[in-house]
């Protein structure tokens, strides 16, 4: 049988070398990373996130995410696109960062780079697609219970919060649905949704204006409306929490199964706290409002919860809150409920 030997390709026999010194350049060219100097000397590597409320925010590879304080920084350098505020209204998209003298840092965009002062500077972010200096977090929390014992008991609860920012605006949104049986006779059926506007009207300073909606099918009281405004104080918000306080000027509907109505006007005053411990594995929340009425409707109202959020991935969370609802002094029918929860969510 014949043998036929084929000549080799010239191209063939050097594509494998090709291939070989492209790996071995990429394996010793360094991963591109940011870099941030610090006035003590240290210096950390990784990759920005965000800097707002004074806390710059850095992930890493061998700590995680670590928060900064701004008056320590000394200067720092990215190769990413980042949107840079030095006023709470205008921005500038900068190509990259470049490192300059202590207490500056080089906005890098095209032909013209601009160096300013980090004093100056509010936000550091990635531009968003439309809306480019956009803020948005929240959260959904579902949490479910069964029991079957003398009594079967279905429990099902799902609500969600979340807030987006955008210059001197802030849009809150909040709703909640409960729904839960008892040997398969619902014991349990309501819902509520809220929207908050805020308009800051200094760096801490806000004026909120408010409306809240809340059904219930099987208690007295079926329907509460709430229509409110007033001043508020934002203590921090940053990476590591938030904390608020408002006092609201209310307008209060209520209206009874029976068919009955009240309203009346109140002064409210909430609060919204969380804050992150361990890495940001675990968060701590707080919030509510207690308001009391003007007229002898009632002596006074507190809705609230408070709980514990672990953070299992970056956006998979369990969840154990309490909460408290509670309205005291009415002429029909007091309201007193408390609910424990467990579940999981996801968090933006």
């Amino acid at each position: 049988m014949p043998f036929f030997f084929a000549r080799s390709s010239p191209v063939l026999l050097m594509l494998p070398r090709t291939l070989l010194c492209l790996a071995a350049l990429s394996a010793s060219m360094p991963v591109l990373a940011d870099t941030v100097w610090l006035k003590n000397g240290d210096r950390l590597s990784g990759k920005i996130k965000l800097f707002d409320g004074g806390k710059l925010l850095i992930q890493t590879e061998y700590g995680g995410a670590i928060s900064i304080d701004w008056k320590q920084v000394k200067t720092l350098e990215s190769d990413q696109e980042l949107l840079v505020k030095q006023d709470a209204y205008t921005g500038e998209k900068a190509k990259s960062l470049q490192a300059a003298d202590d207490g500056k840092v080089i906005l890098a965009n095209g032909e013209a780079p601009k160096t300013v002062e980090l004093a100056s500077i509010q936000q550091i972010m990635k531009p968003k697609p439309l809306v480019e200096d956009m803020v948005w977090k929240g959260n959904v929390d579902v949490a479910m219970d069964y029991k079957r014992a003398e009594k079967d008991t279905d429990h099902y609860d799902i609500d969600f919060r979340t807030s987006a920012r955008h210059g001197a605006w802030r849009h809150n949104a909040q709703g909640e649905y409960n729904r839960e049986f008892q040997n398969q006779m619902v014991t349990t059926d309501n819902w509520s949704a809220e929207y908050a506007l805020d308009r800051f009207i200094t760096e801490k300073w806000f004026w909120e204006g408010r409306l809240t909606y809340k059904r219930d099918k099987v208690e007295d009281l079926a329907r509460q409306r709430v229509v409110g405004m007033g001043p508020g104080y934002q203590f921090w918000d940053d990476e590591l929490g938030a904390f608020s306080l408002g006092s609201l000027l209310n307008r209060t509907d209520y209206e009874y199964a029976d068919g009955g109505k009240d309203n009346f006007y109140s002064l409210a005053v909430k609060w919204d706290y969380n804050r992150y411990l361990i890495g940001k594995r675990v968060e701590f929340f707080t919030n509510g409002e207690v308001g009391r009425p003007f007229s002898k409707v009632a002596d006074y109202a507190l809705d609230a919860e408070m709980g514990l959020r672990y953070k299992v991935t970056d956006w998979a969370s369990l969840n154990l809150k309490a909460e408290k609802d509670l309205i005291r002094g009415t002429e029909n029918s007091d309201l007193d409920k408390t609910r424990y929860t467990v579940g999981f969510g996801v968090t933006w």
